[in-house]
């Protein structure tokens, strides 16, 4: 009976990591294709990071748009056979499709060592399949509903929302055009809740067809909203920070964040850890680290592209700007810098 259950466990396991390779390679392809198409509509236009919407209008951002959904429906349908803990580490394979595809089409080049840092994401992840826990059975979404009405989860939950509350009312306004950190933090917090309402959702569904409908229970339109929000909100800041920042850098980070938080989150909802050996979990913790360091190394390899902002900017009688390596410094106005200087920081600003 247990061998029965460890191989059903397996097999659904396999499902879900096929489904997650394939997701990876879509969702690795739409980032350099939204690129381009943010790229075309900004050049005749208002950029997204300045608020402008014009790439709505640019046929290529679609096909980008088209690509992600695929992409994110394979990783959805992975969520309903394994465990977040399985699934979404193997989204590095998306940062080794666009670092590729970008070395190409974005002329973003990647380094003999990026190579290493390939191998390693490809090594951290065959670890996490082989010790990543087994998905847990429920029965109804009523179950599910328990499980996210948890102390515990709701207070992760409103530790999210004020963070992001943060960062949207006080840090973008002042610091999003120059730390991506702002725009990628607001993406990786709600995309943790997106993940587990989606995984929700995926449960429910698979219970529907396998014939106990769960429609006809609030609790699944309520994580629909949940999750359809989240993502509304996830794919405007995440256009905004592909638009300002290197492509390479938006998507490493943003994988590092959000697969951390993610893991947190479903071990604190589905608790994903329950039951497994403690060799289990430091064998997978390890393919997660190695797989993070992998990500790492493929980013610090990788060549920068200057943020599109112009050197001098908001400009006043009393105080001027410089930007300096997409960091911001305050000038007195009654402080002149030499013409030498000031060439020496245009030429590093530069680089």
């Amino acid at each position: 009976m247990a061998s029965l259950s460890t191989s059903t466990s397996f097999n659904s396991n396999l499902k879900g990591f096929i489904l997650a390779v394939l997701s990876g390679i879509f969702i690795g392809s739409s980032f350099i294709i939204k690129k381009i198409g943010l790229q075309r509509a900004g050049a005749s236009g208002t950029r997204a990071s300045s608020g402008g919407y014009g790439y709505l209008l640019e046929p290529l951002w679609w096909v980008g748009m088209v690509t992600m959904i695929v992409g994110e429906f394979a990783n959805f349908v992975a969520y309903i056979f394994a465990p977040a803990v399985l699934v979404t580490p193997l989204g590095a394979i998306s940062i080794i499709v666009s670092a590729v595809l970008a070395h190409f089409f974005l002329k973003e080049k990647m380094k003999k060592l990026g190579m290493v840092g390939c191998l390693l994401c490809v090594v951290g992840s065959t670890l996490i399949v082989l010790h990543a826990p087994g998905e847990h059975s429920l029965t109804s979404v009523d179950e599910i509903w328990e499980l996210a009405t948890q102390p515990a989860f709701l207070l992760y939950v409103a530790s999210a929302i004020a963070v992001v509350l943060v960062l949207v009312l006080y840090c973008e306004p002042r610091y999003a055009q120059t730390n991506m950190m702002v725009y990628i933090g607001i993406c990786s917090v709600i995309g943790s809740l997106t993940v587990m309402s989606i995984k929700a959702i995926g449960i429910a569904i698979k219970l529907t067809i396998e014939g106990s409908s769960q429609a006809a229970h609030f609790q699944t339109w309520v994580f629909a909203m949940v999750s359809i929000s989240c993502i509304i909100i996830q794919l405007n800041y995440l256009n905004k920070a592909l638009d300002t920042f290197n492509t390479a850098v938006v998507s490493t980070i943003y994988y590092a964040m959000f697969t951390s938080l993610t893991i947190l989150a479903s071990a604190i909802m589905f608790k994903d850890w329950s039951g497994q050996s403690a060799s289990n979990i430091v064998s997978a913790l390890c393919g997660f680290i190695t797989v993070l360091s992998g990500t790492i190394v493929l980013h610090s390899t990788r060549d920068r592209v200057p943020a599109a902002t112009d050197i001098y900017s908001f400009n006043s009688p009393q105080v001027s700007w410089l930007y300096i390596n997409g960091d911001a410094w305050k000038e007195k106005t009654d402080y002149e810098l030499s013409p030498d200087l000031t060439a020496m920081l245009k030429q590093d600003h530069f680089k």
